[in-house]
């Protein structure tokens, strides 16, 4: 199971970074399953495990903050047997996971009232945050339109617009990323989800930059909506993913090479506001 969401990860088969980070979360109860003679070779083993599930994708904060909390609440409860370190292991687990769920939640409720009825937005790639703010929004009976950018070469936003589709009360319009600027001034604001903030500047997946900067541009405000512990110090060092050229296109690249960055940088002060599990910051 851990090897099999190694390999999801890489290939970006999980979208959203607080899925991705319960799900690498969850791949360590295999572990749970596995016979070990001492304590010591267990948490060998969580933490290489631990170790190759974070570098399945690094530019996760999430990912790689809930996986070093895991093996430090594991390590550091001095383990008496391997029994006990299962225990601890499995409770570290469900804490980890309920502290994104939970905080995910929030942050959706926090975002939630800026769906205003009869709001038309704008949003990228695939949000499951902002996808679970528009849901308590529709629930409270508001009535949206949305714009939703494919985020090429992925189109990850096709997955936001199916989901935002099966939705009555929103109407969803698919539109290419190179088209945001057209589209832009229809929109009383653009929300966007984040794989984390470092210094001052929000990394998420690439076109997030030009979005935010066209809508500055055209004066729709911007709204980041995700969970606290994205919010990260200077301690976490963000390495962008460098995807294959083959996802660009299929066909050799000859006589020219081709680049295809997943994630981009968008300074904060770009941002009208950050919404989290622990409040709203205005920038």
């Amino acid at each position: 199971m851990i090897d099999e969401t190694v390999e999801e990860i890489q290939e970006m088969q999980t979208h959203s970074s607080s899925t991705v980070a319960v799900k690498a979360a969850q791949a360590l109860e295999d572990l749970l399953t596995r016979e070990f003679e001492t304590v010591e070779e267990f948490e060998r083993a969580l933490e290489h495990n631990s170790n190759a599930l974070r570098r399945a994708n690094p530019s996760h904060a999430s990912l790689v903050t809930t996986q070093r909390a895991i093996v430090t609440m594991v390590t550091d409860a001095e383990n008496e047997s391997v029994e006990a370190a299962k225990r601890n292991t499995e409770e570290a687990i469900d804490s980890v996971v309920e502290q994104v769920v939970t905080a995910k939640r929030r942050a959706a409720e926090n975002a939630a009232p800026l769906f205003e009825d009869g709001l038309t937005f704008m949003t990228h790639d695939y949000s499951s945050t902002v996808l679970e703010a528009v849901e308590q929004a529709v629930a409270e009976g508001a009535y949206l339109d949305a714009y939703v950018l494919e985020a090429r070469p992925r189109y990850l936003g096709r997955k936001t617009a199916r989901v935002l589709g099966e939705i009555d009360q929103v109407d969803v319009t698919l539109v290419v990323d190179s088209a945001s600027g057209h589209y832009l001034p229809e929109c009383d604001r653009v929300f966007t989800g984040m794989d984390c903030i470092v210094d001052e500047t929000l990394y998420n997946r690439v076109g997030t930059f030009p979005l935010v900067a066209t809508a500055n541009e055209v004066g729709v405000p911007v709204t980041t909506i995700a969970s606290s512990a994205k919010i990260v110090g200077e301690a976490f060092r963000f390495e962008n993913d460098f995807r294959s050229g083959s996802e660009v296109i299929r066909e050799p690249a000859e006589g020219f090479s081709v680049a295809n960055p997943a994630y981009d940088a968008t300074p904060t002060r770009l941002l009208d506001s950050v919404v989290t599990d622990e409040g709203t910051w205005e920038y």
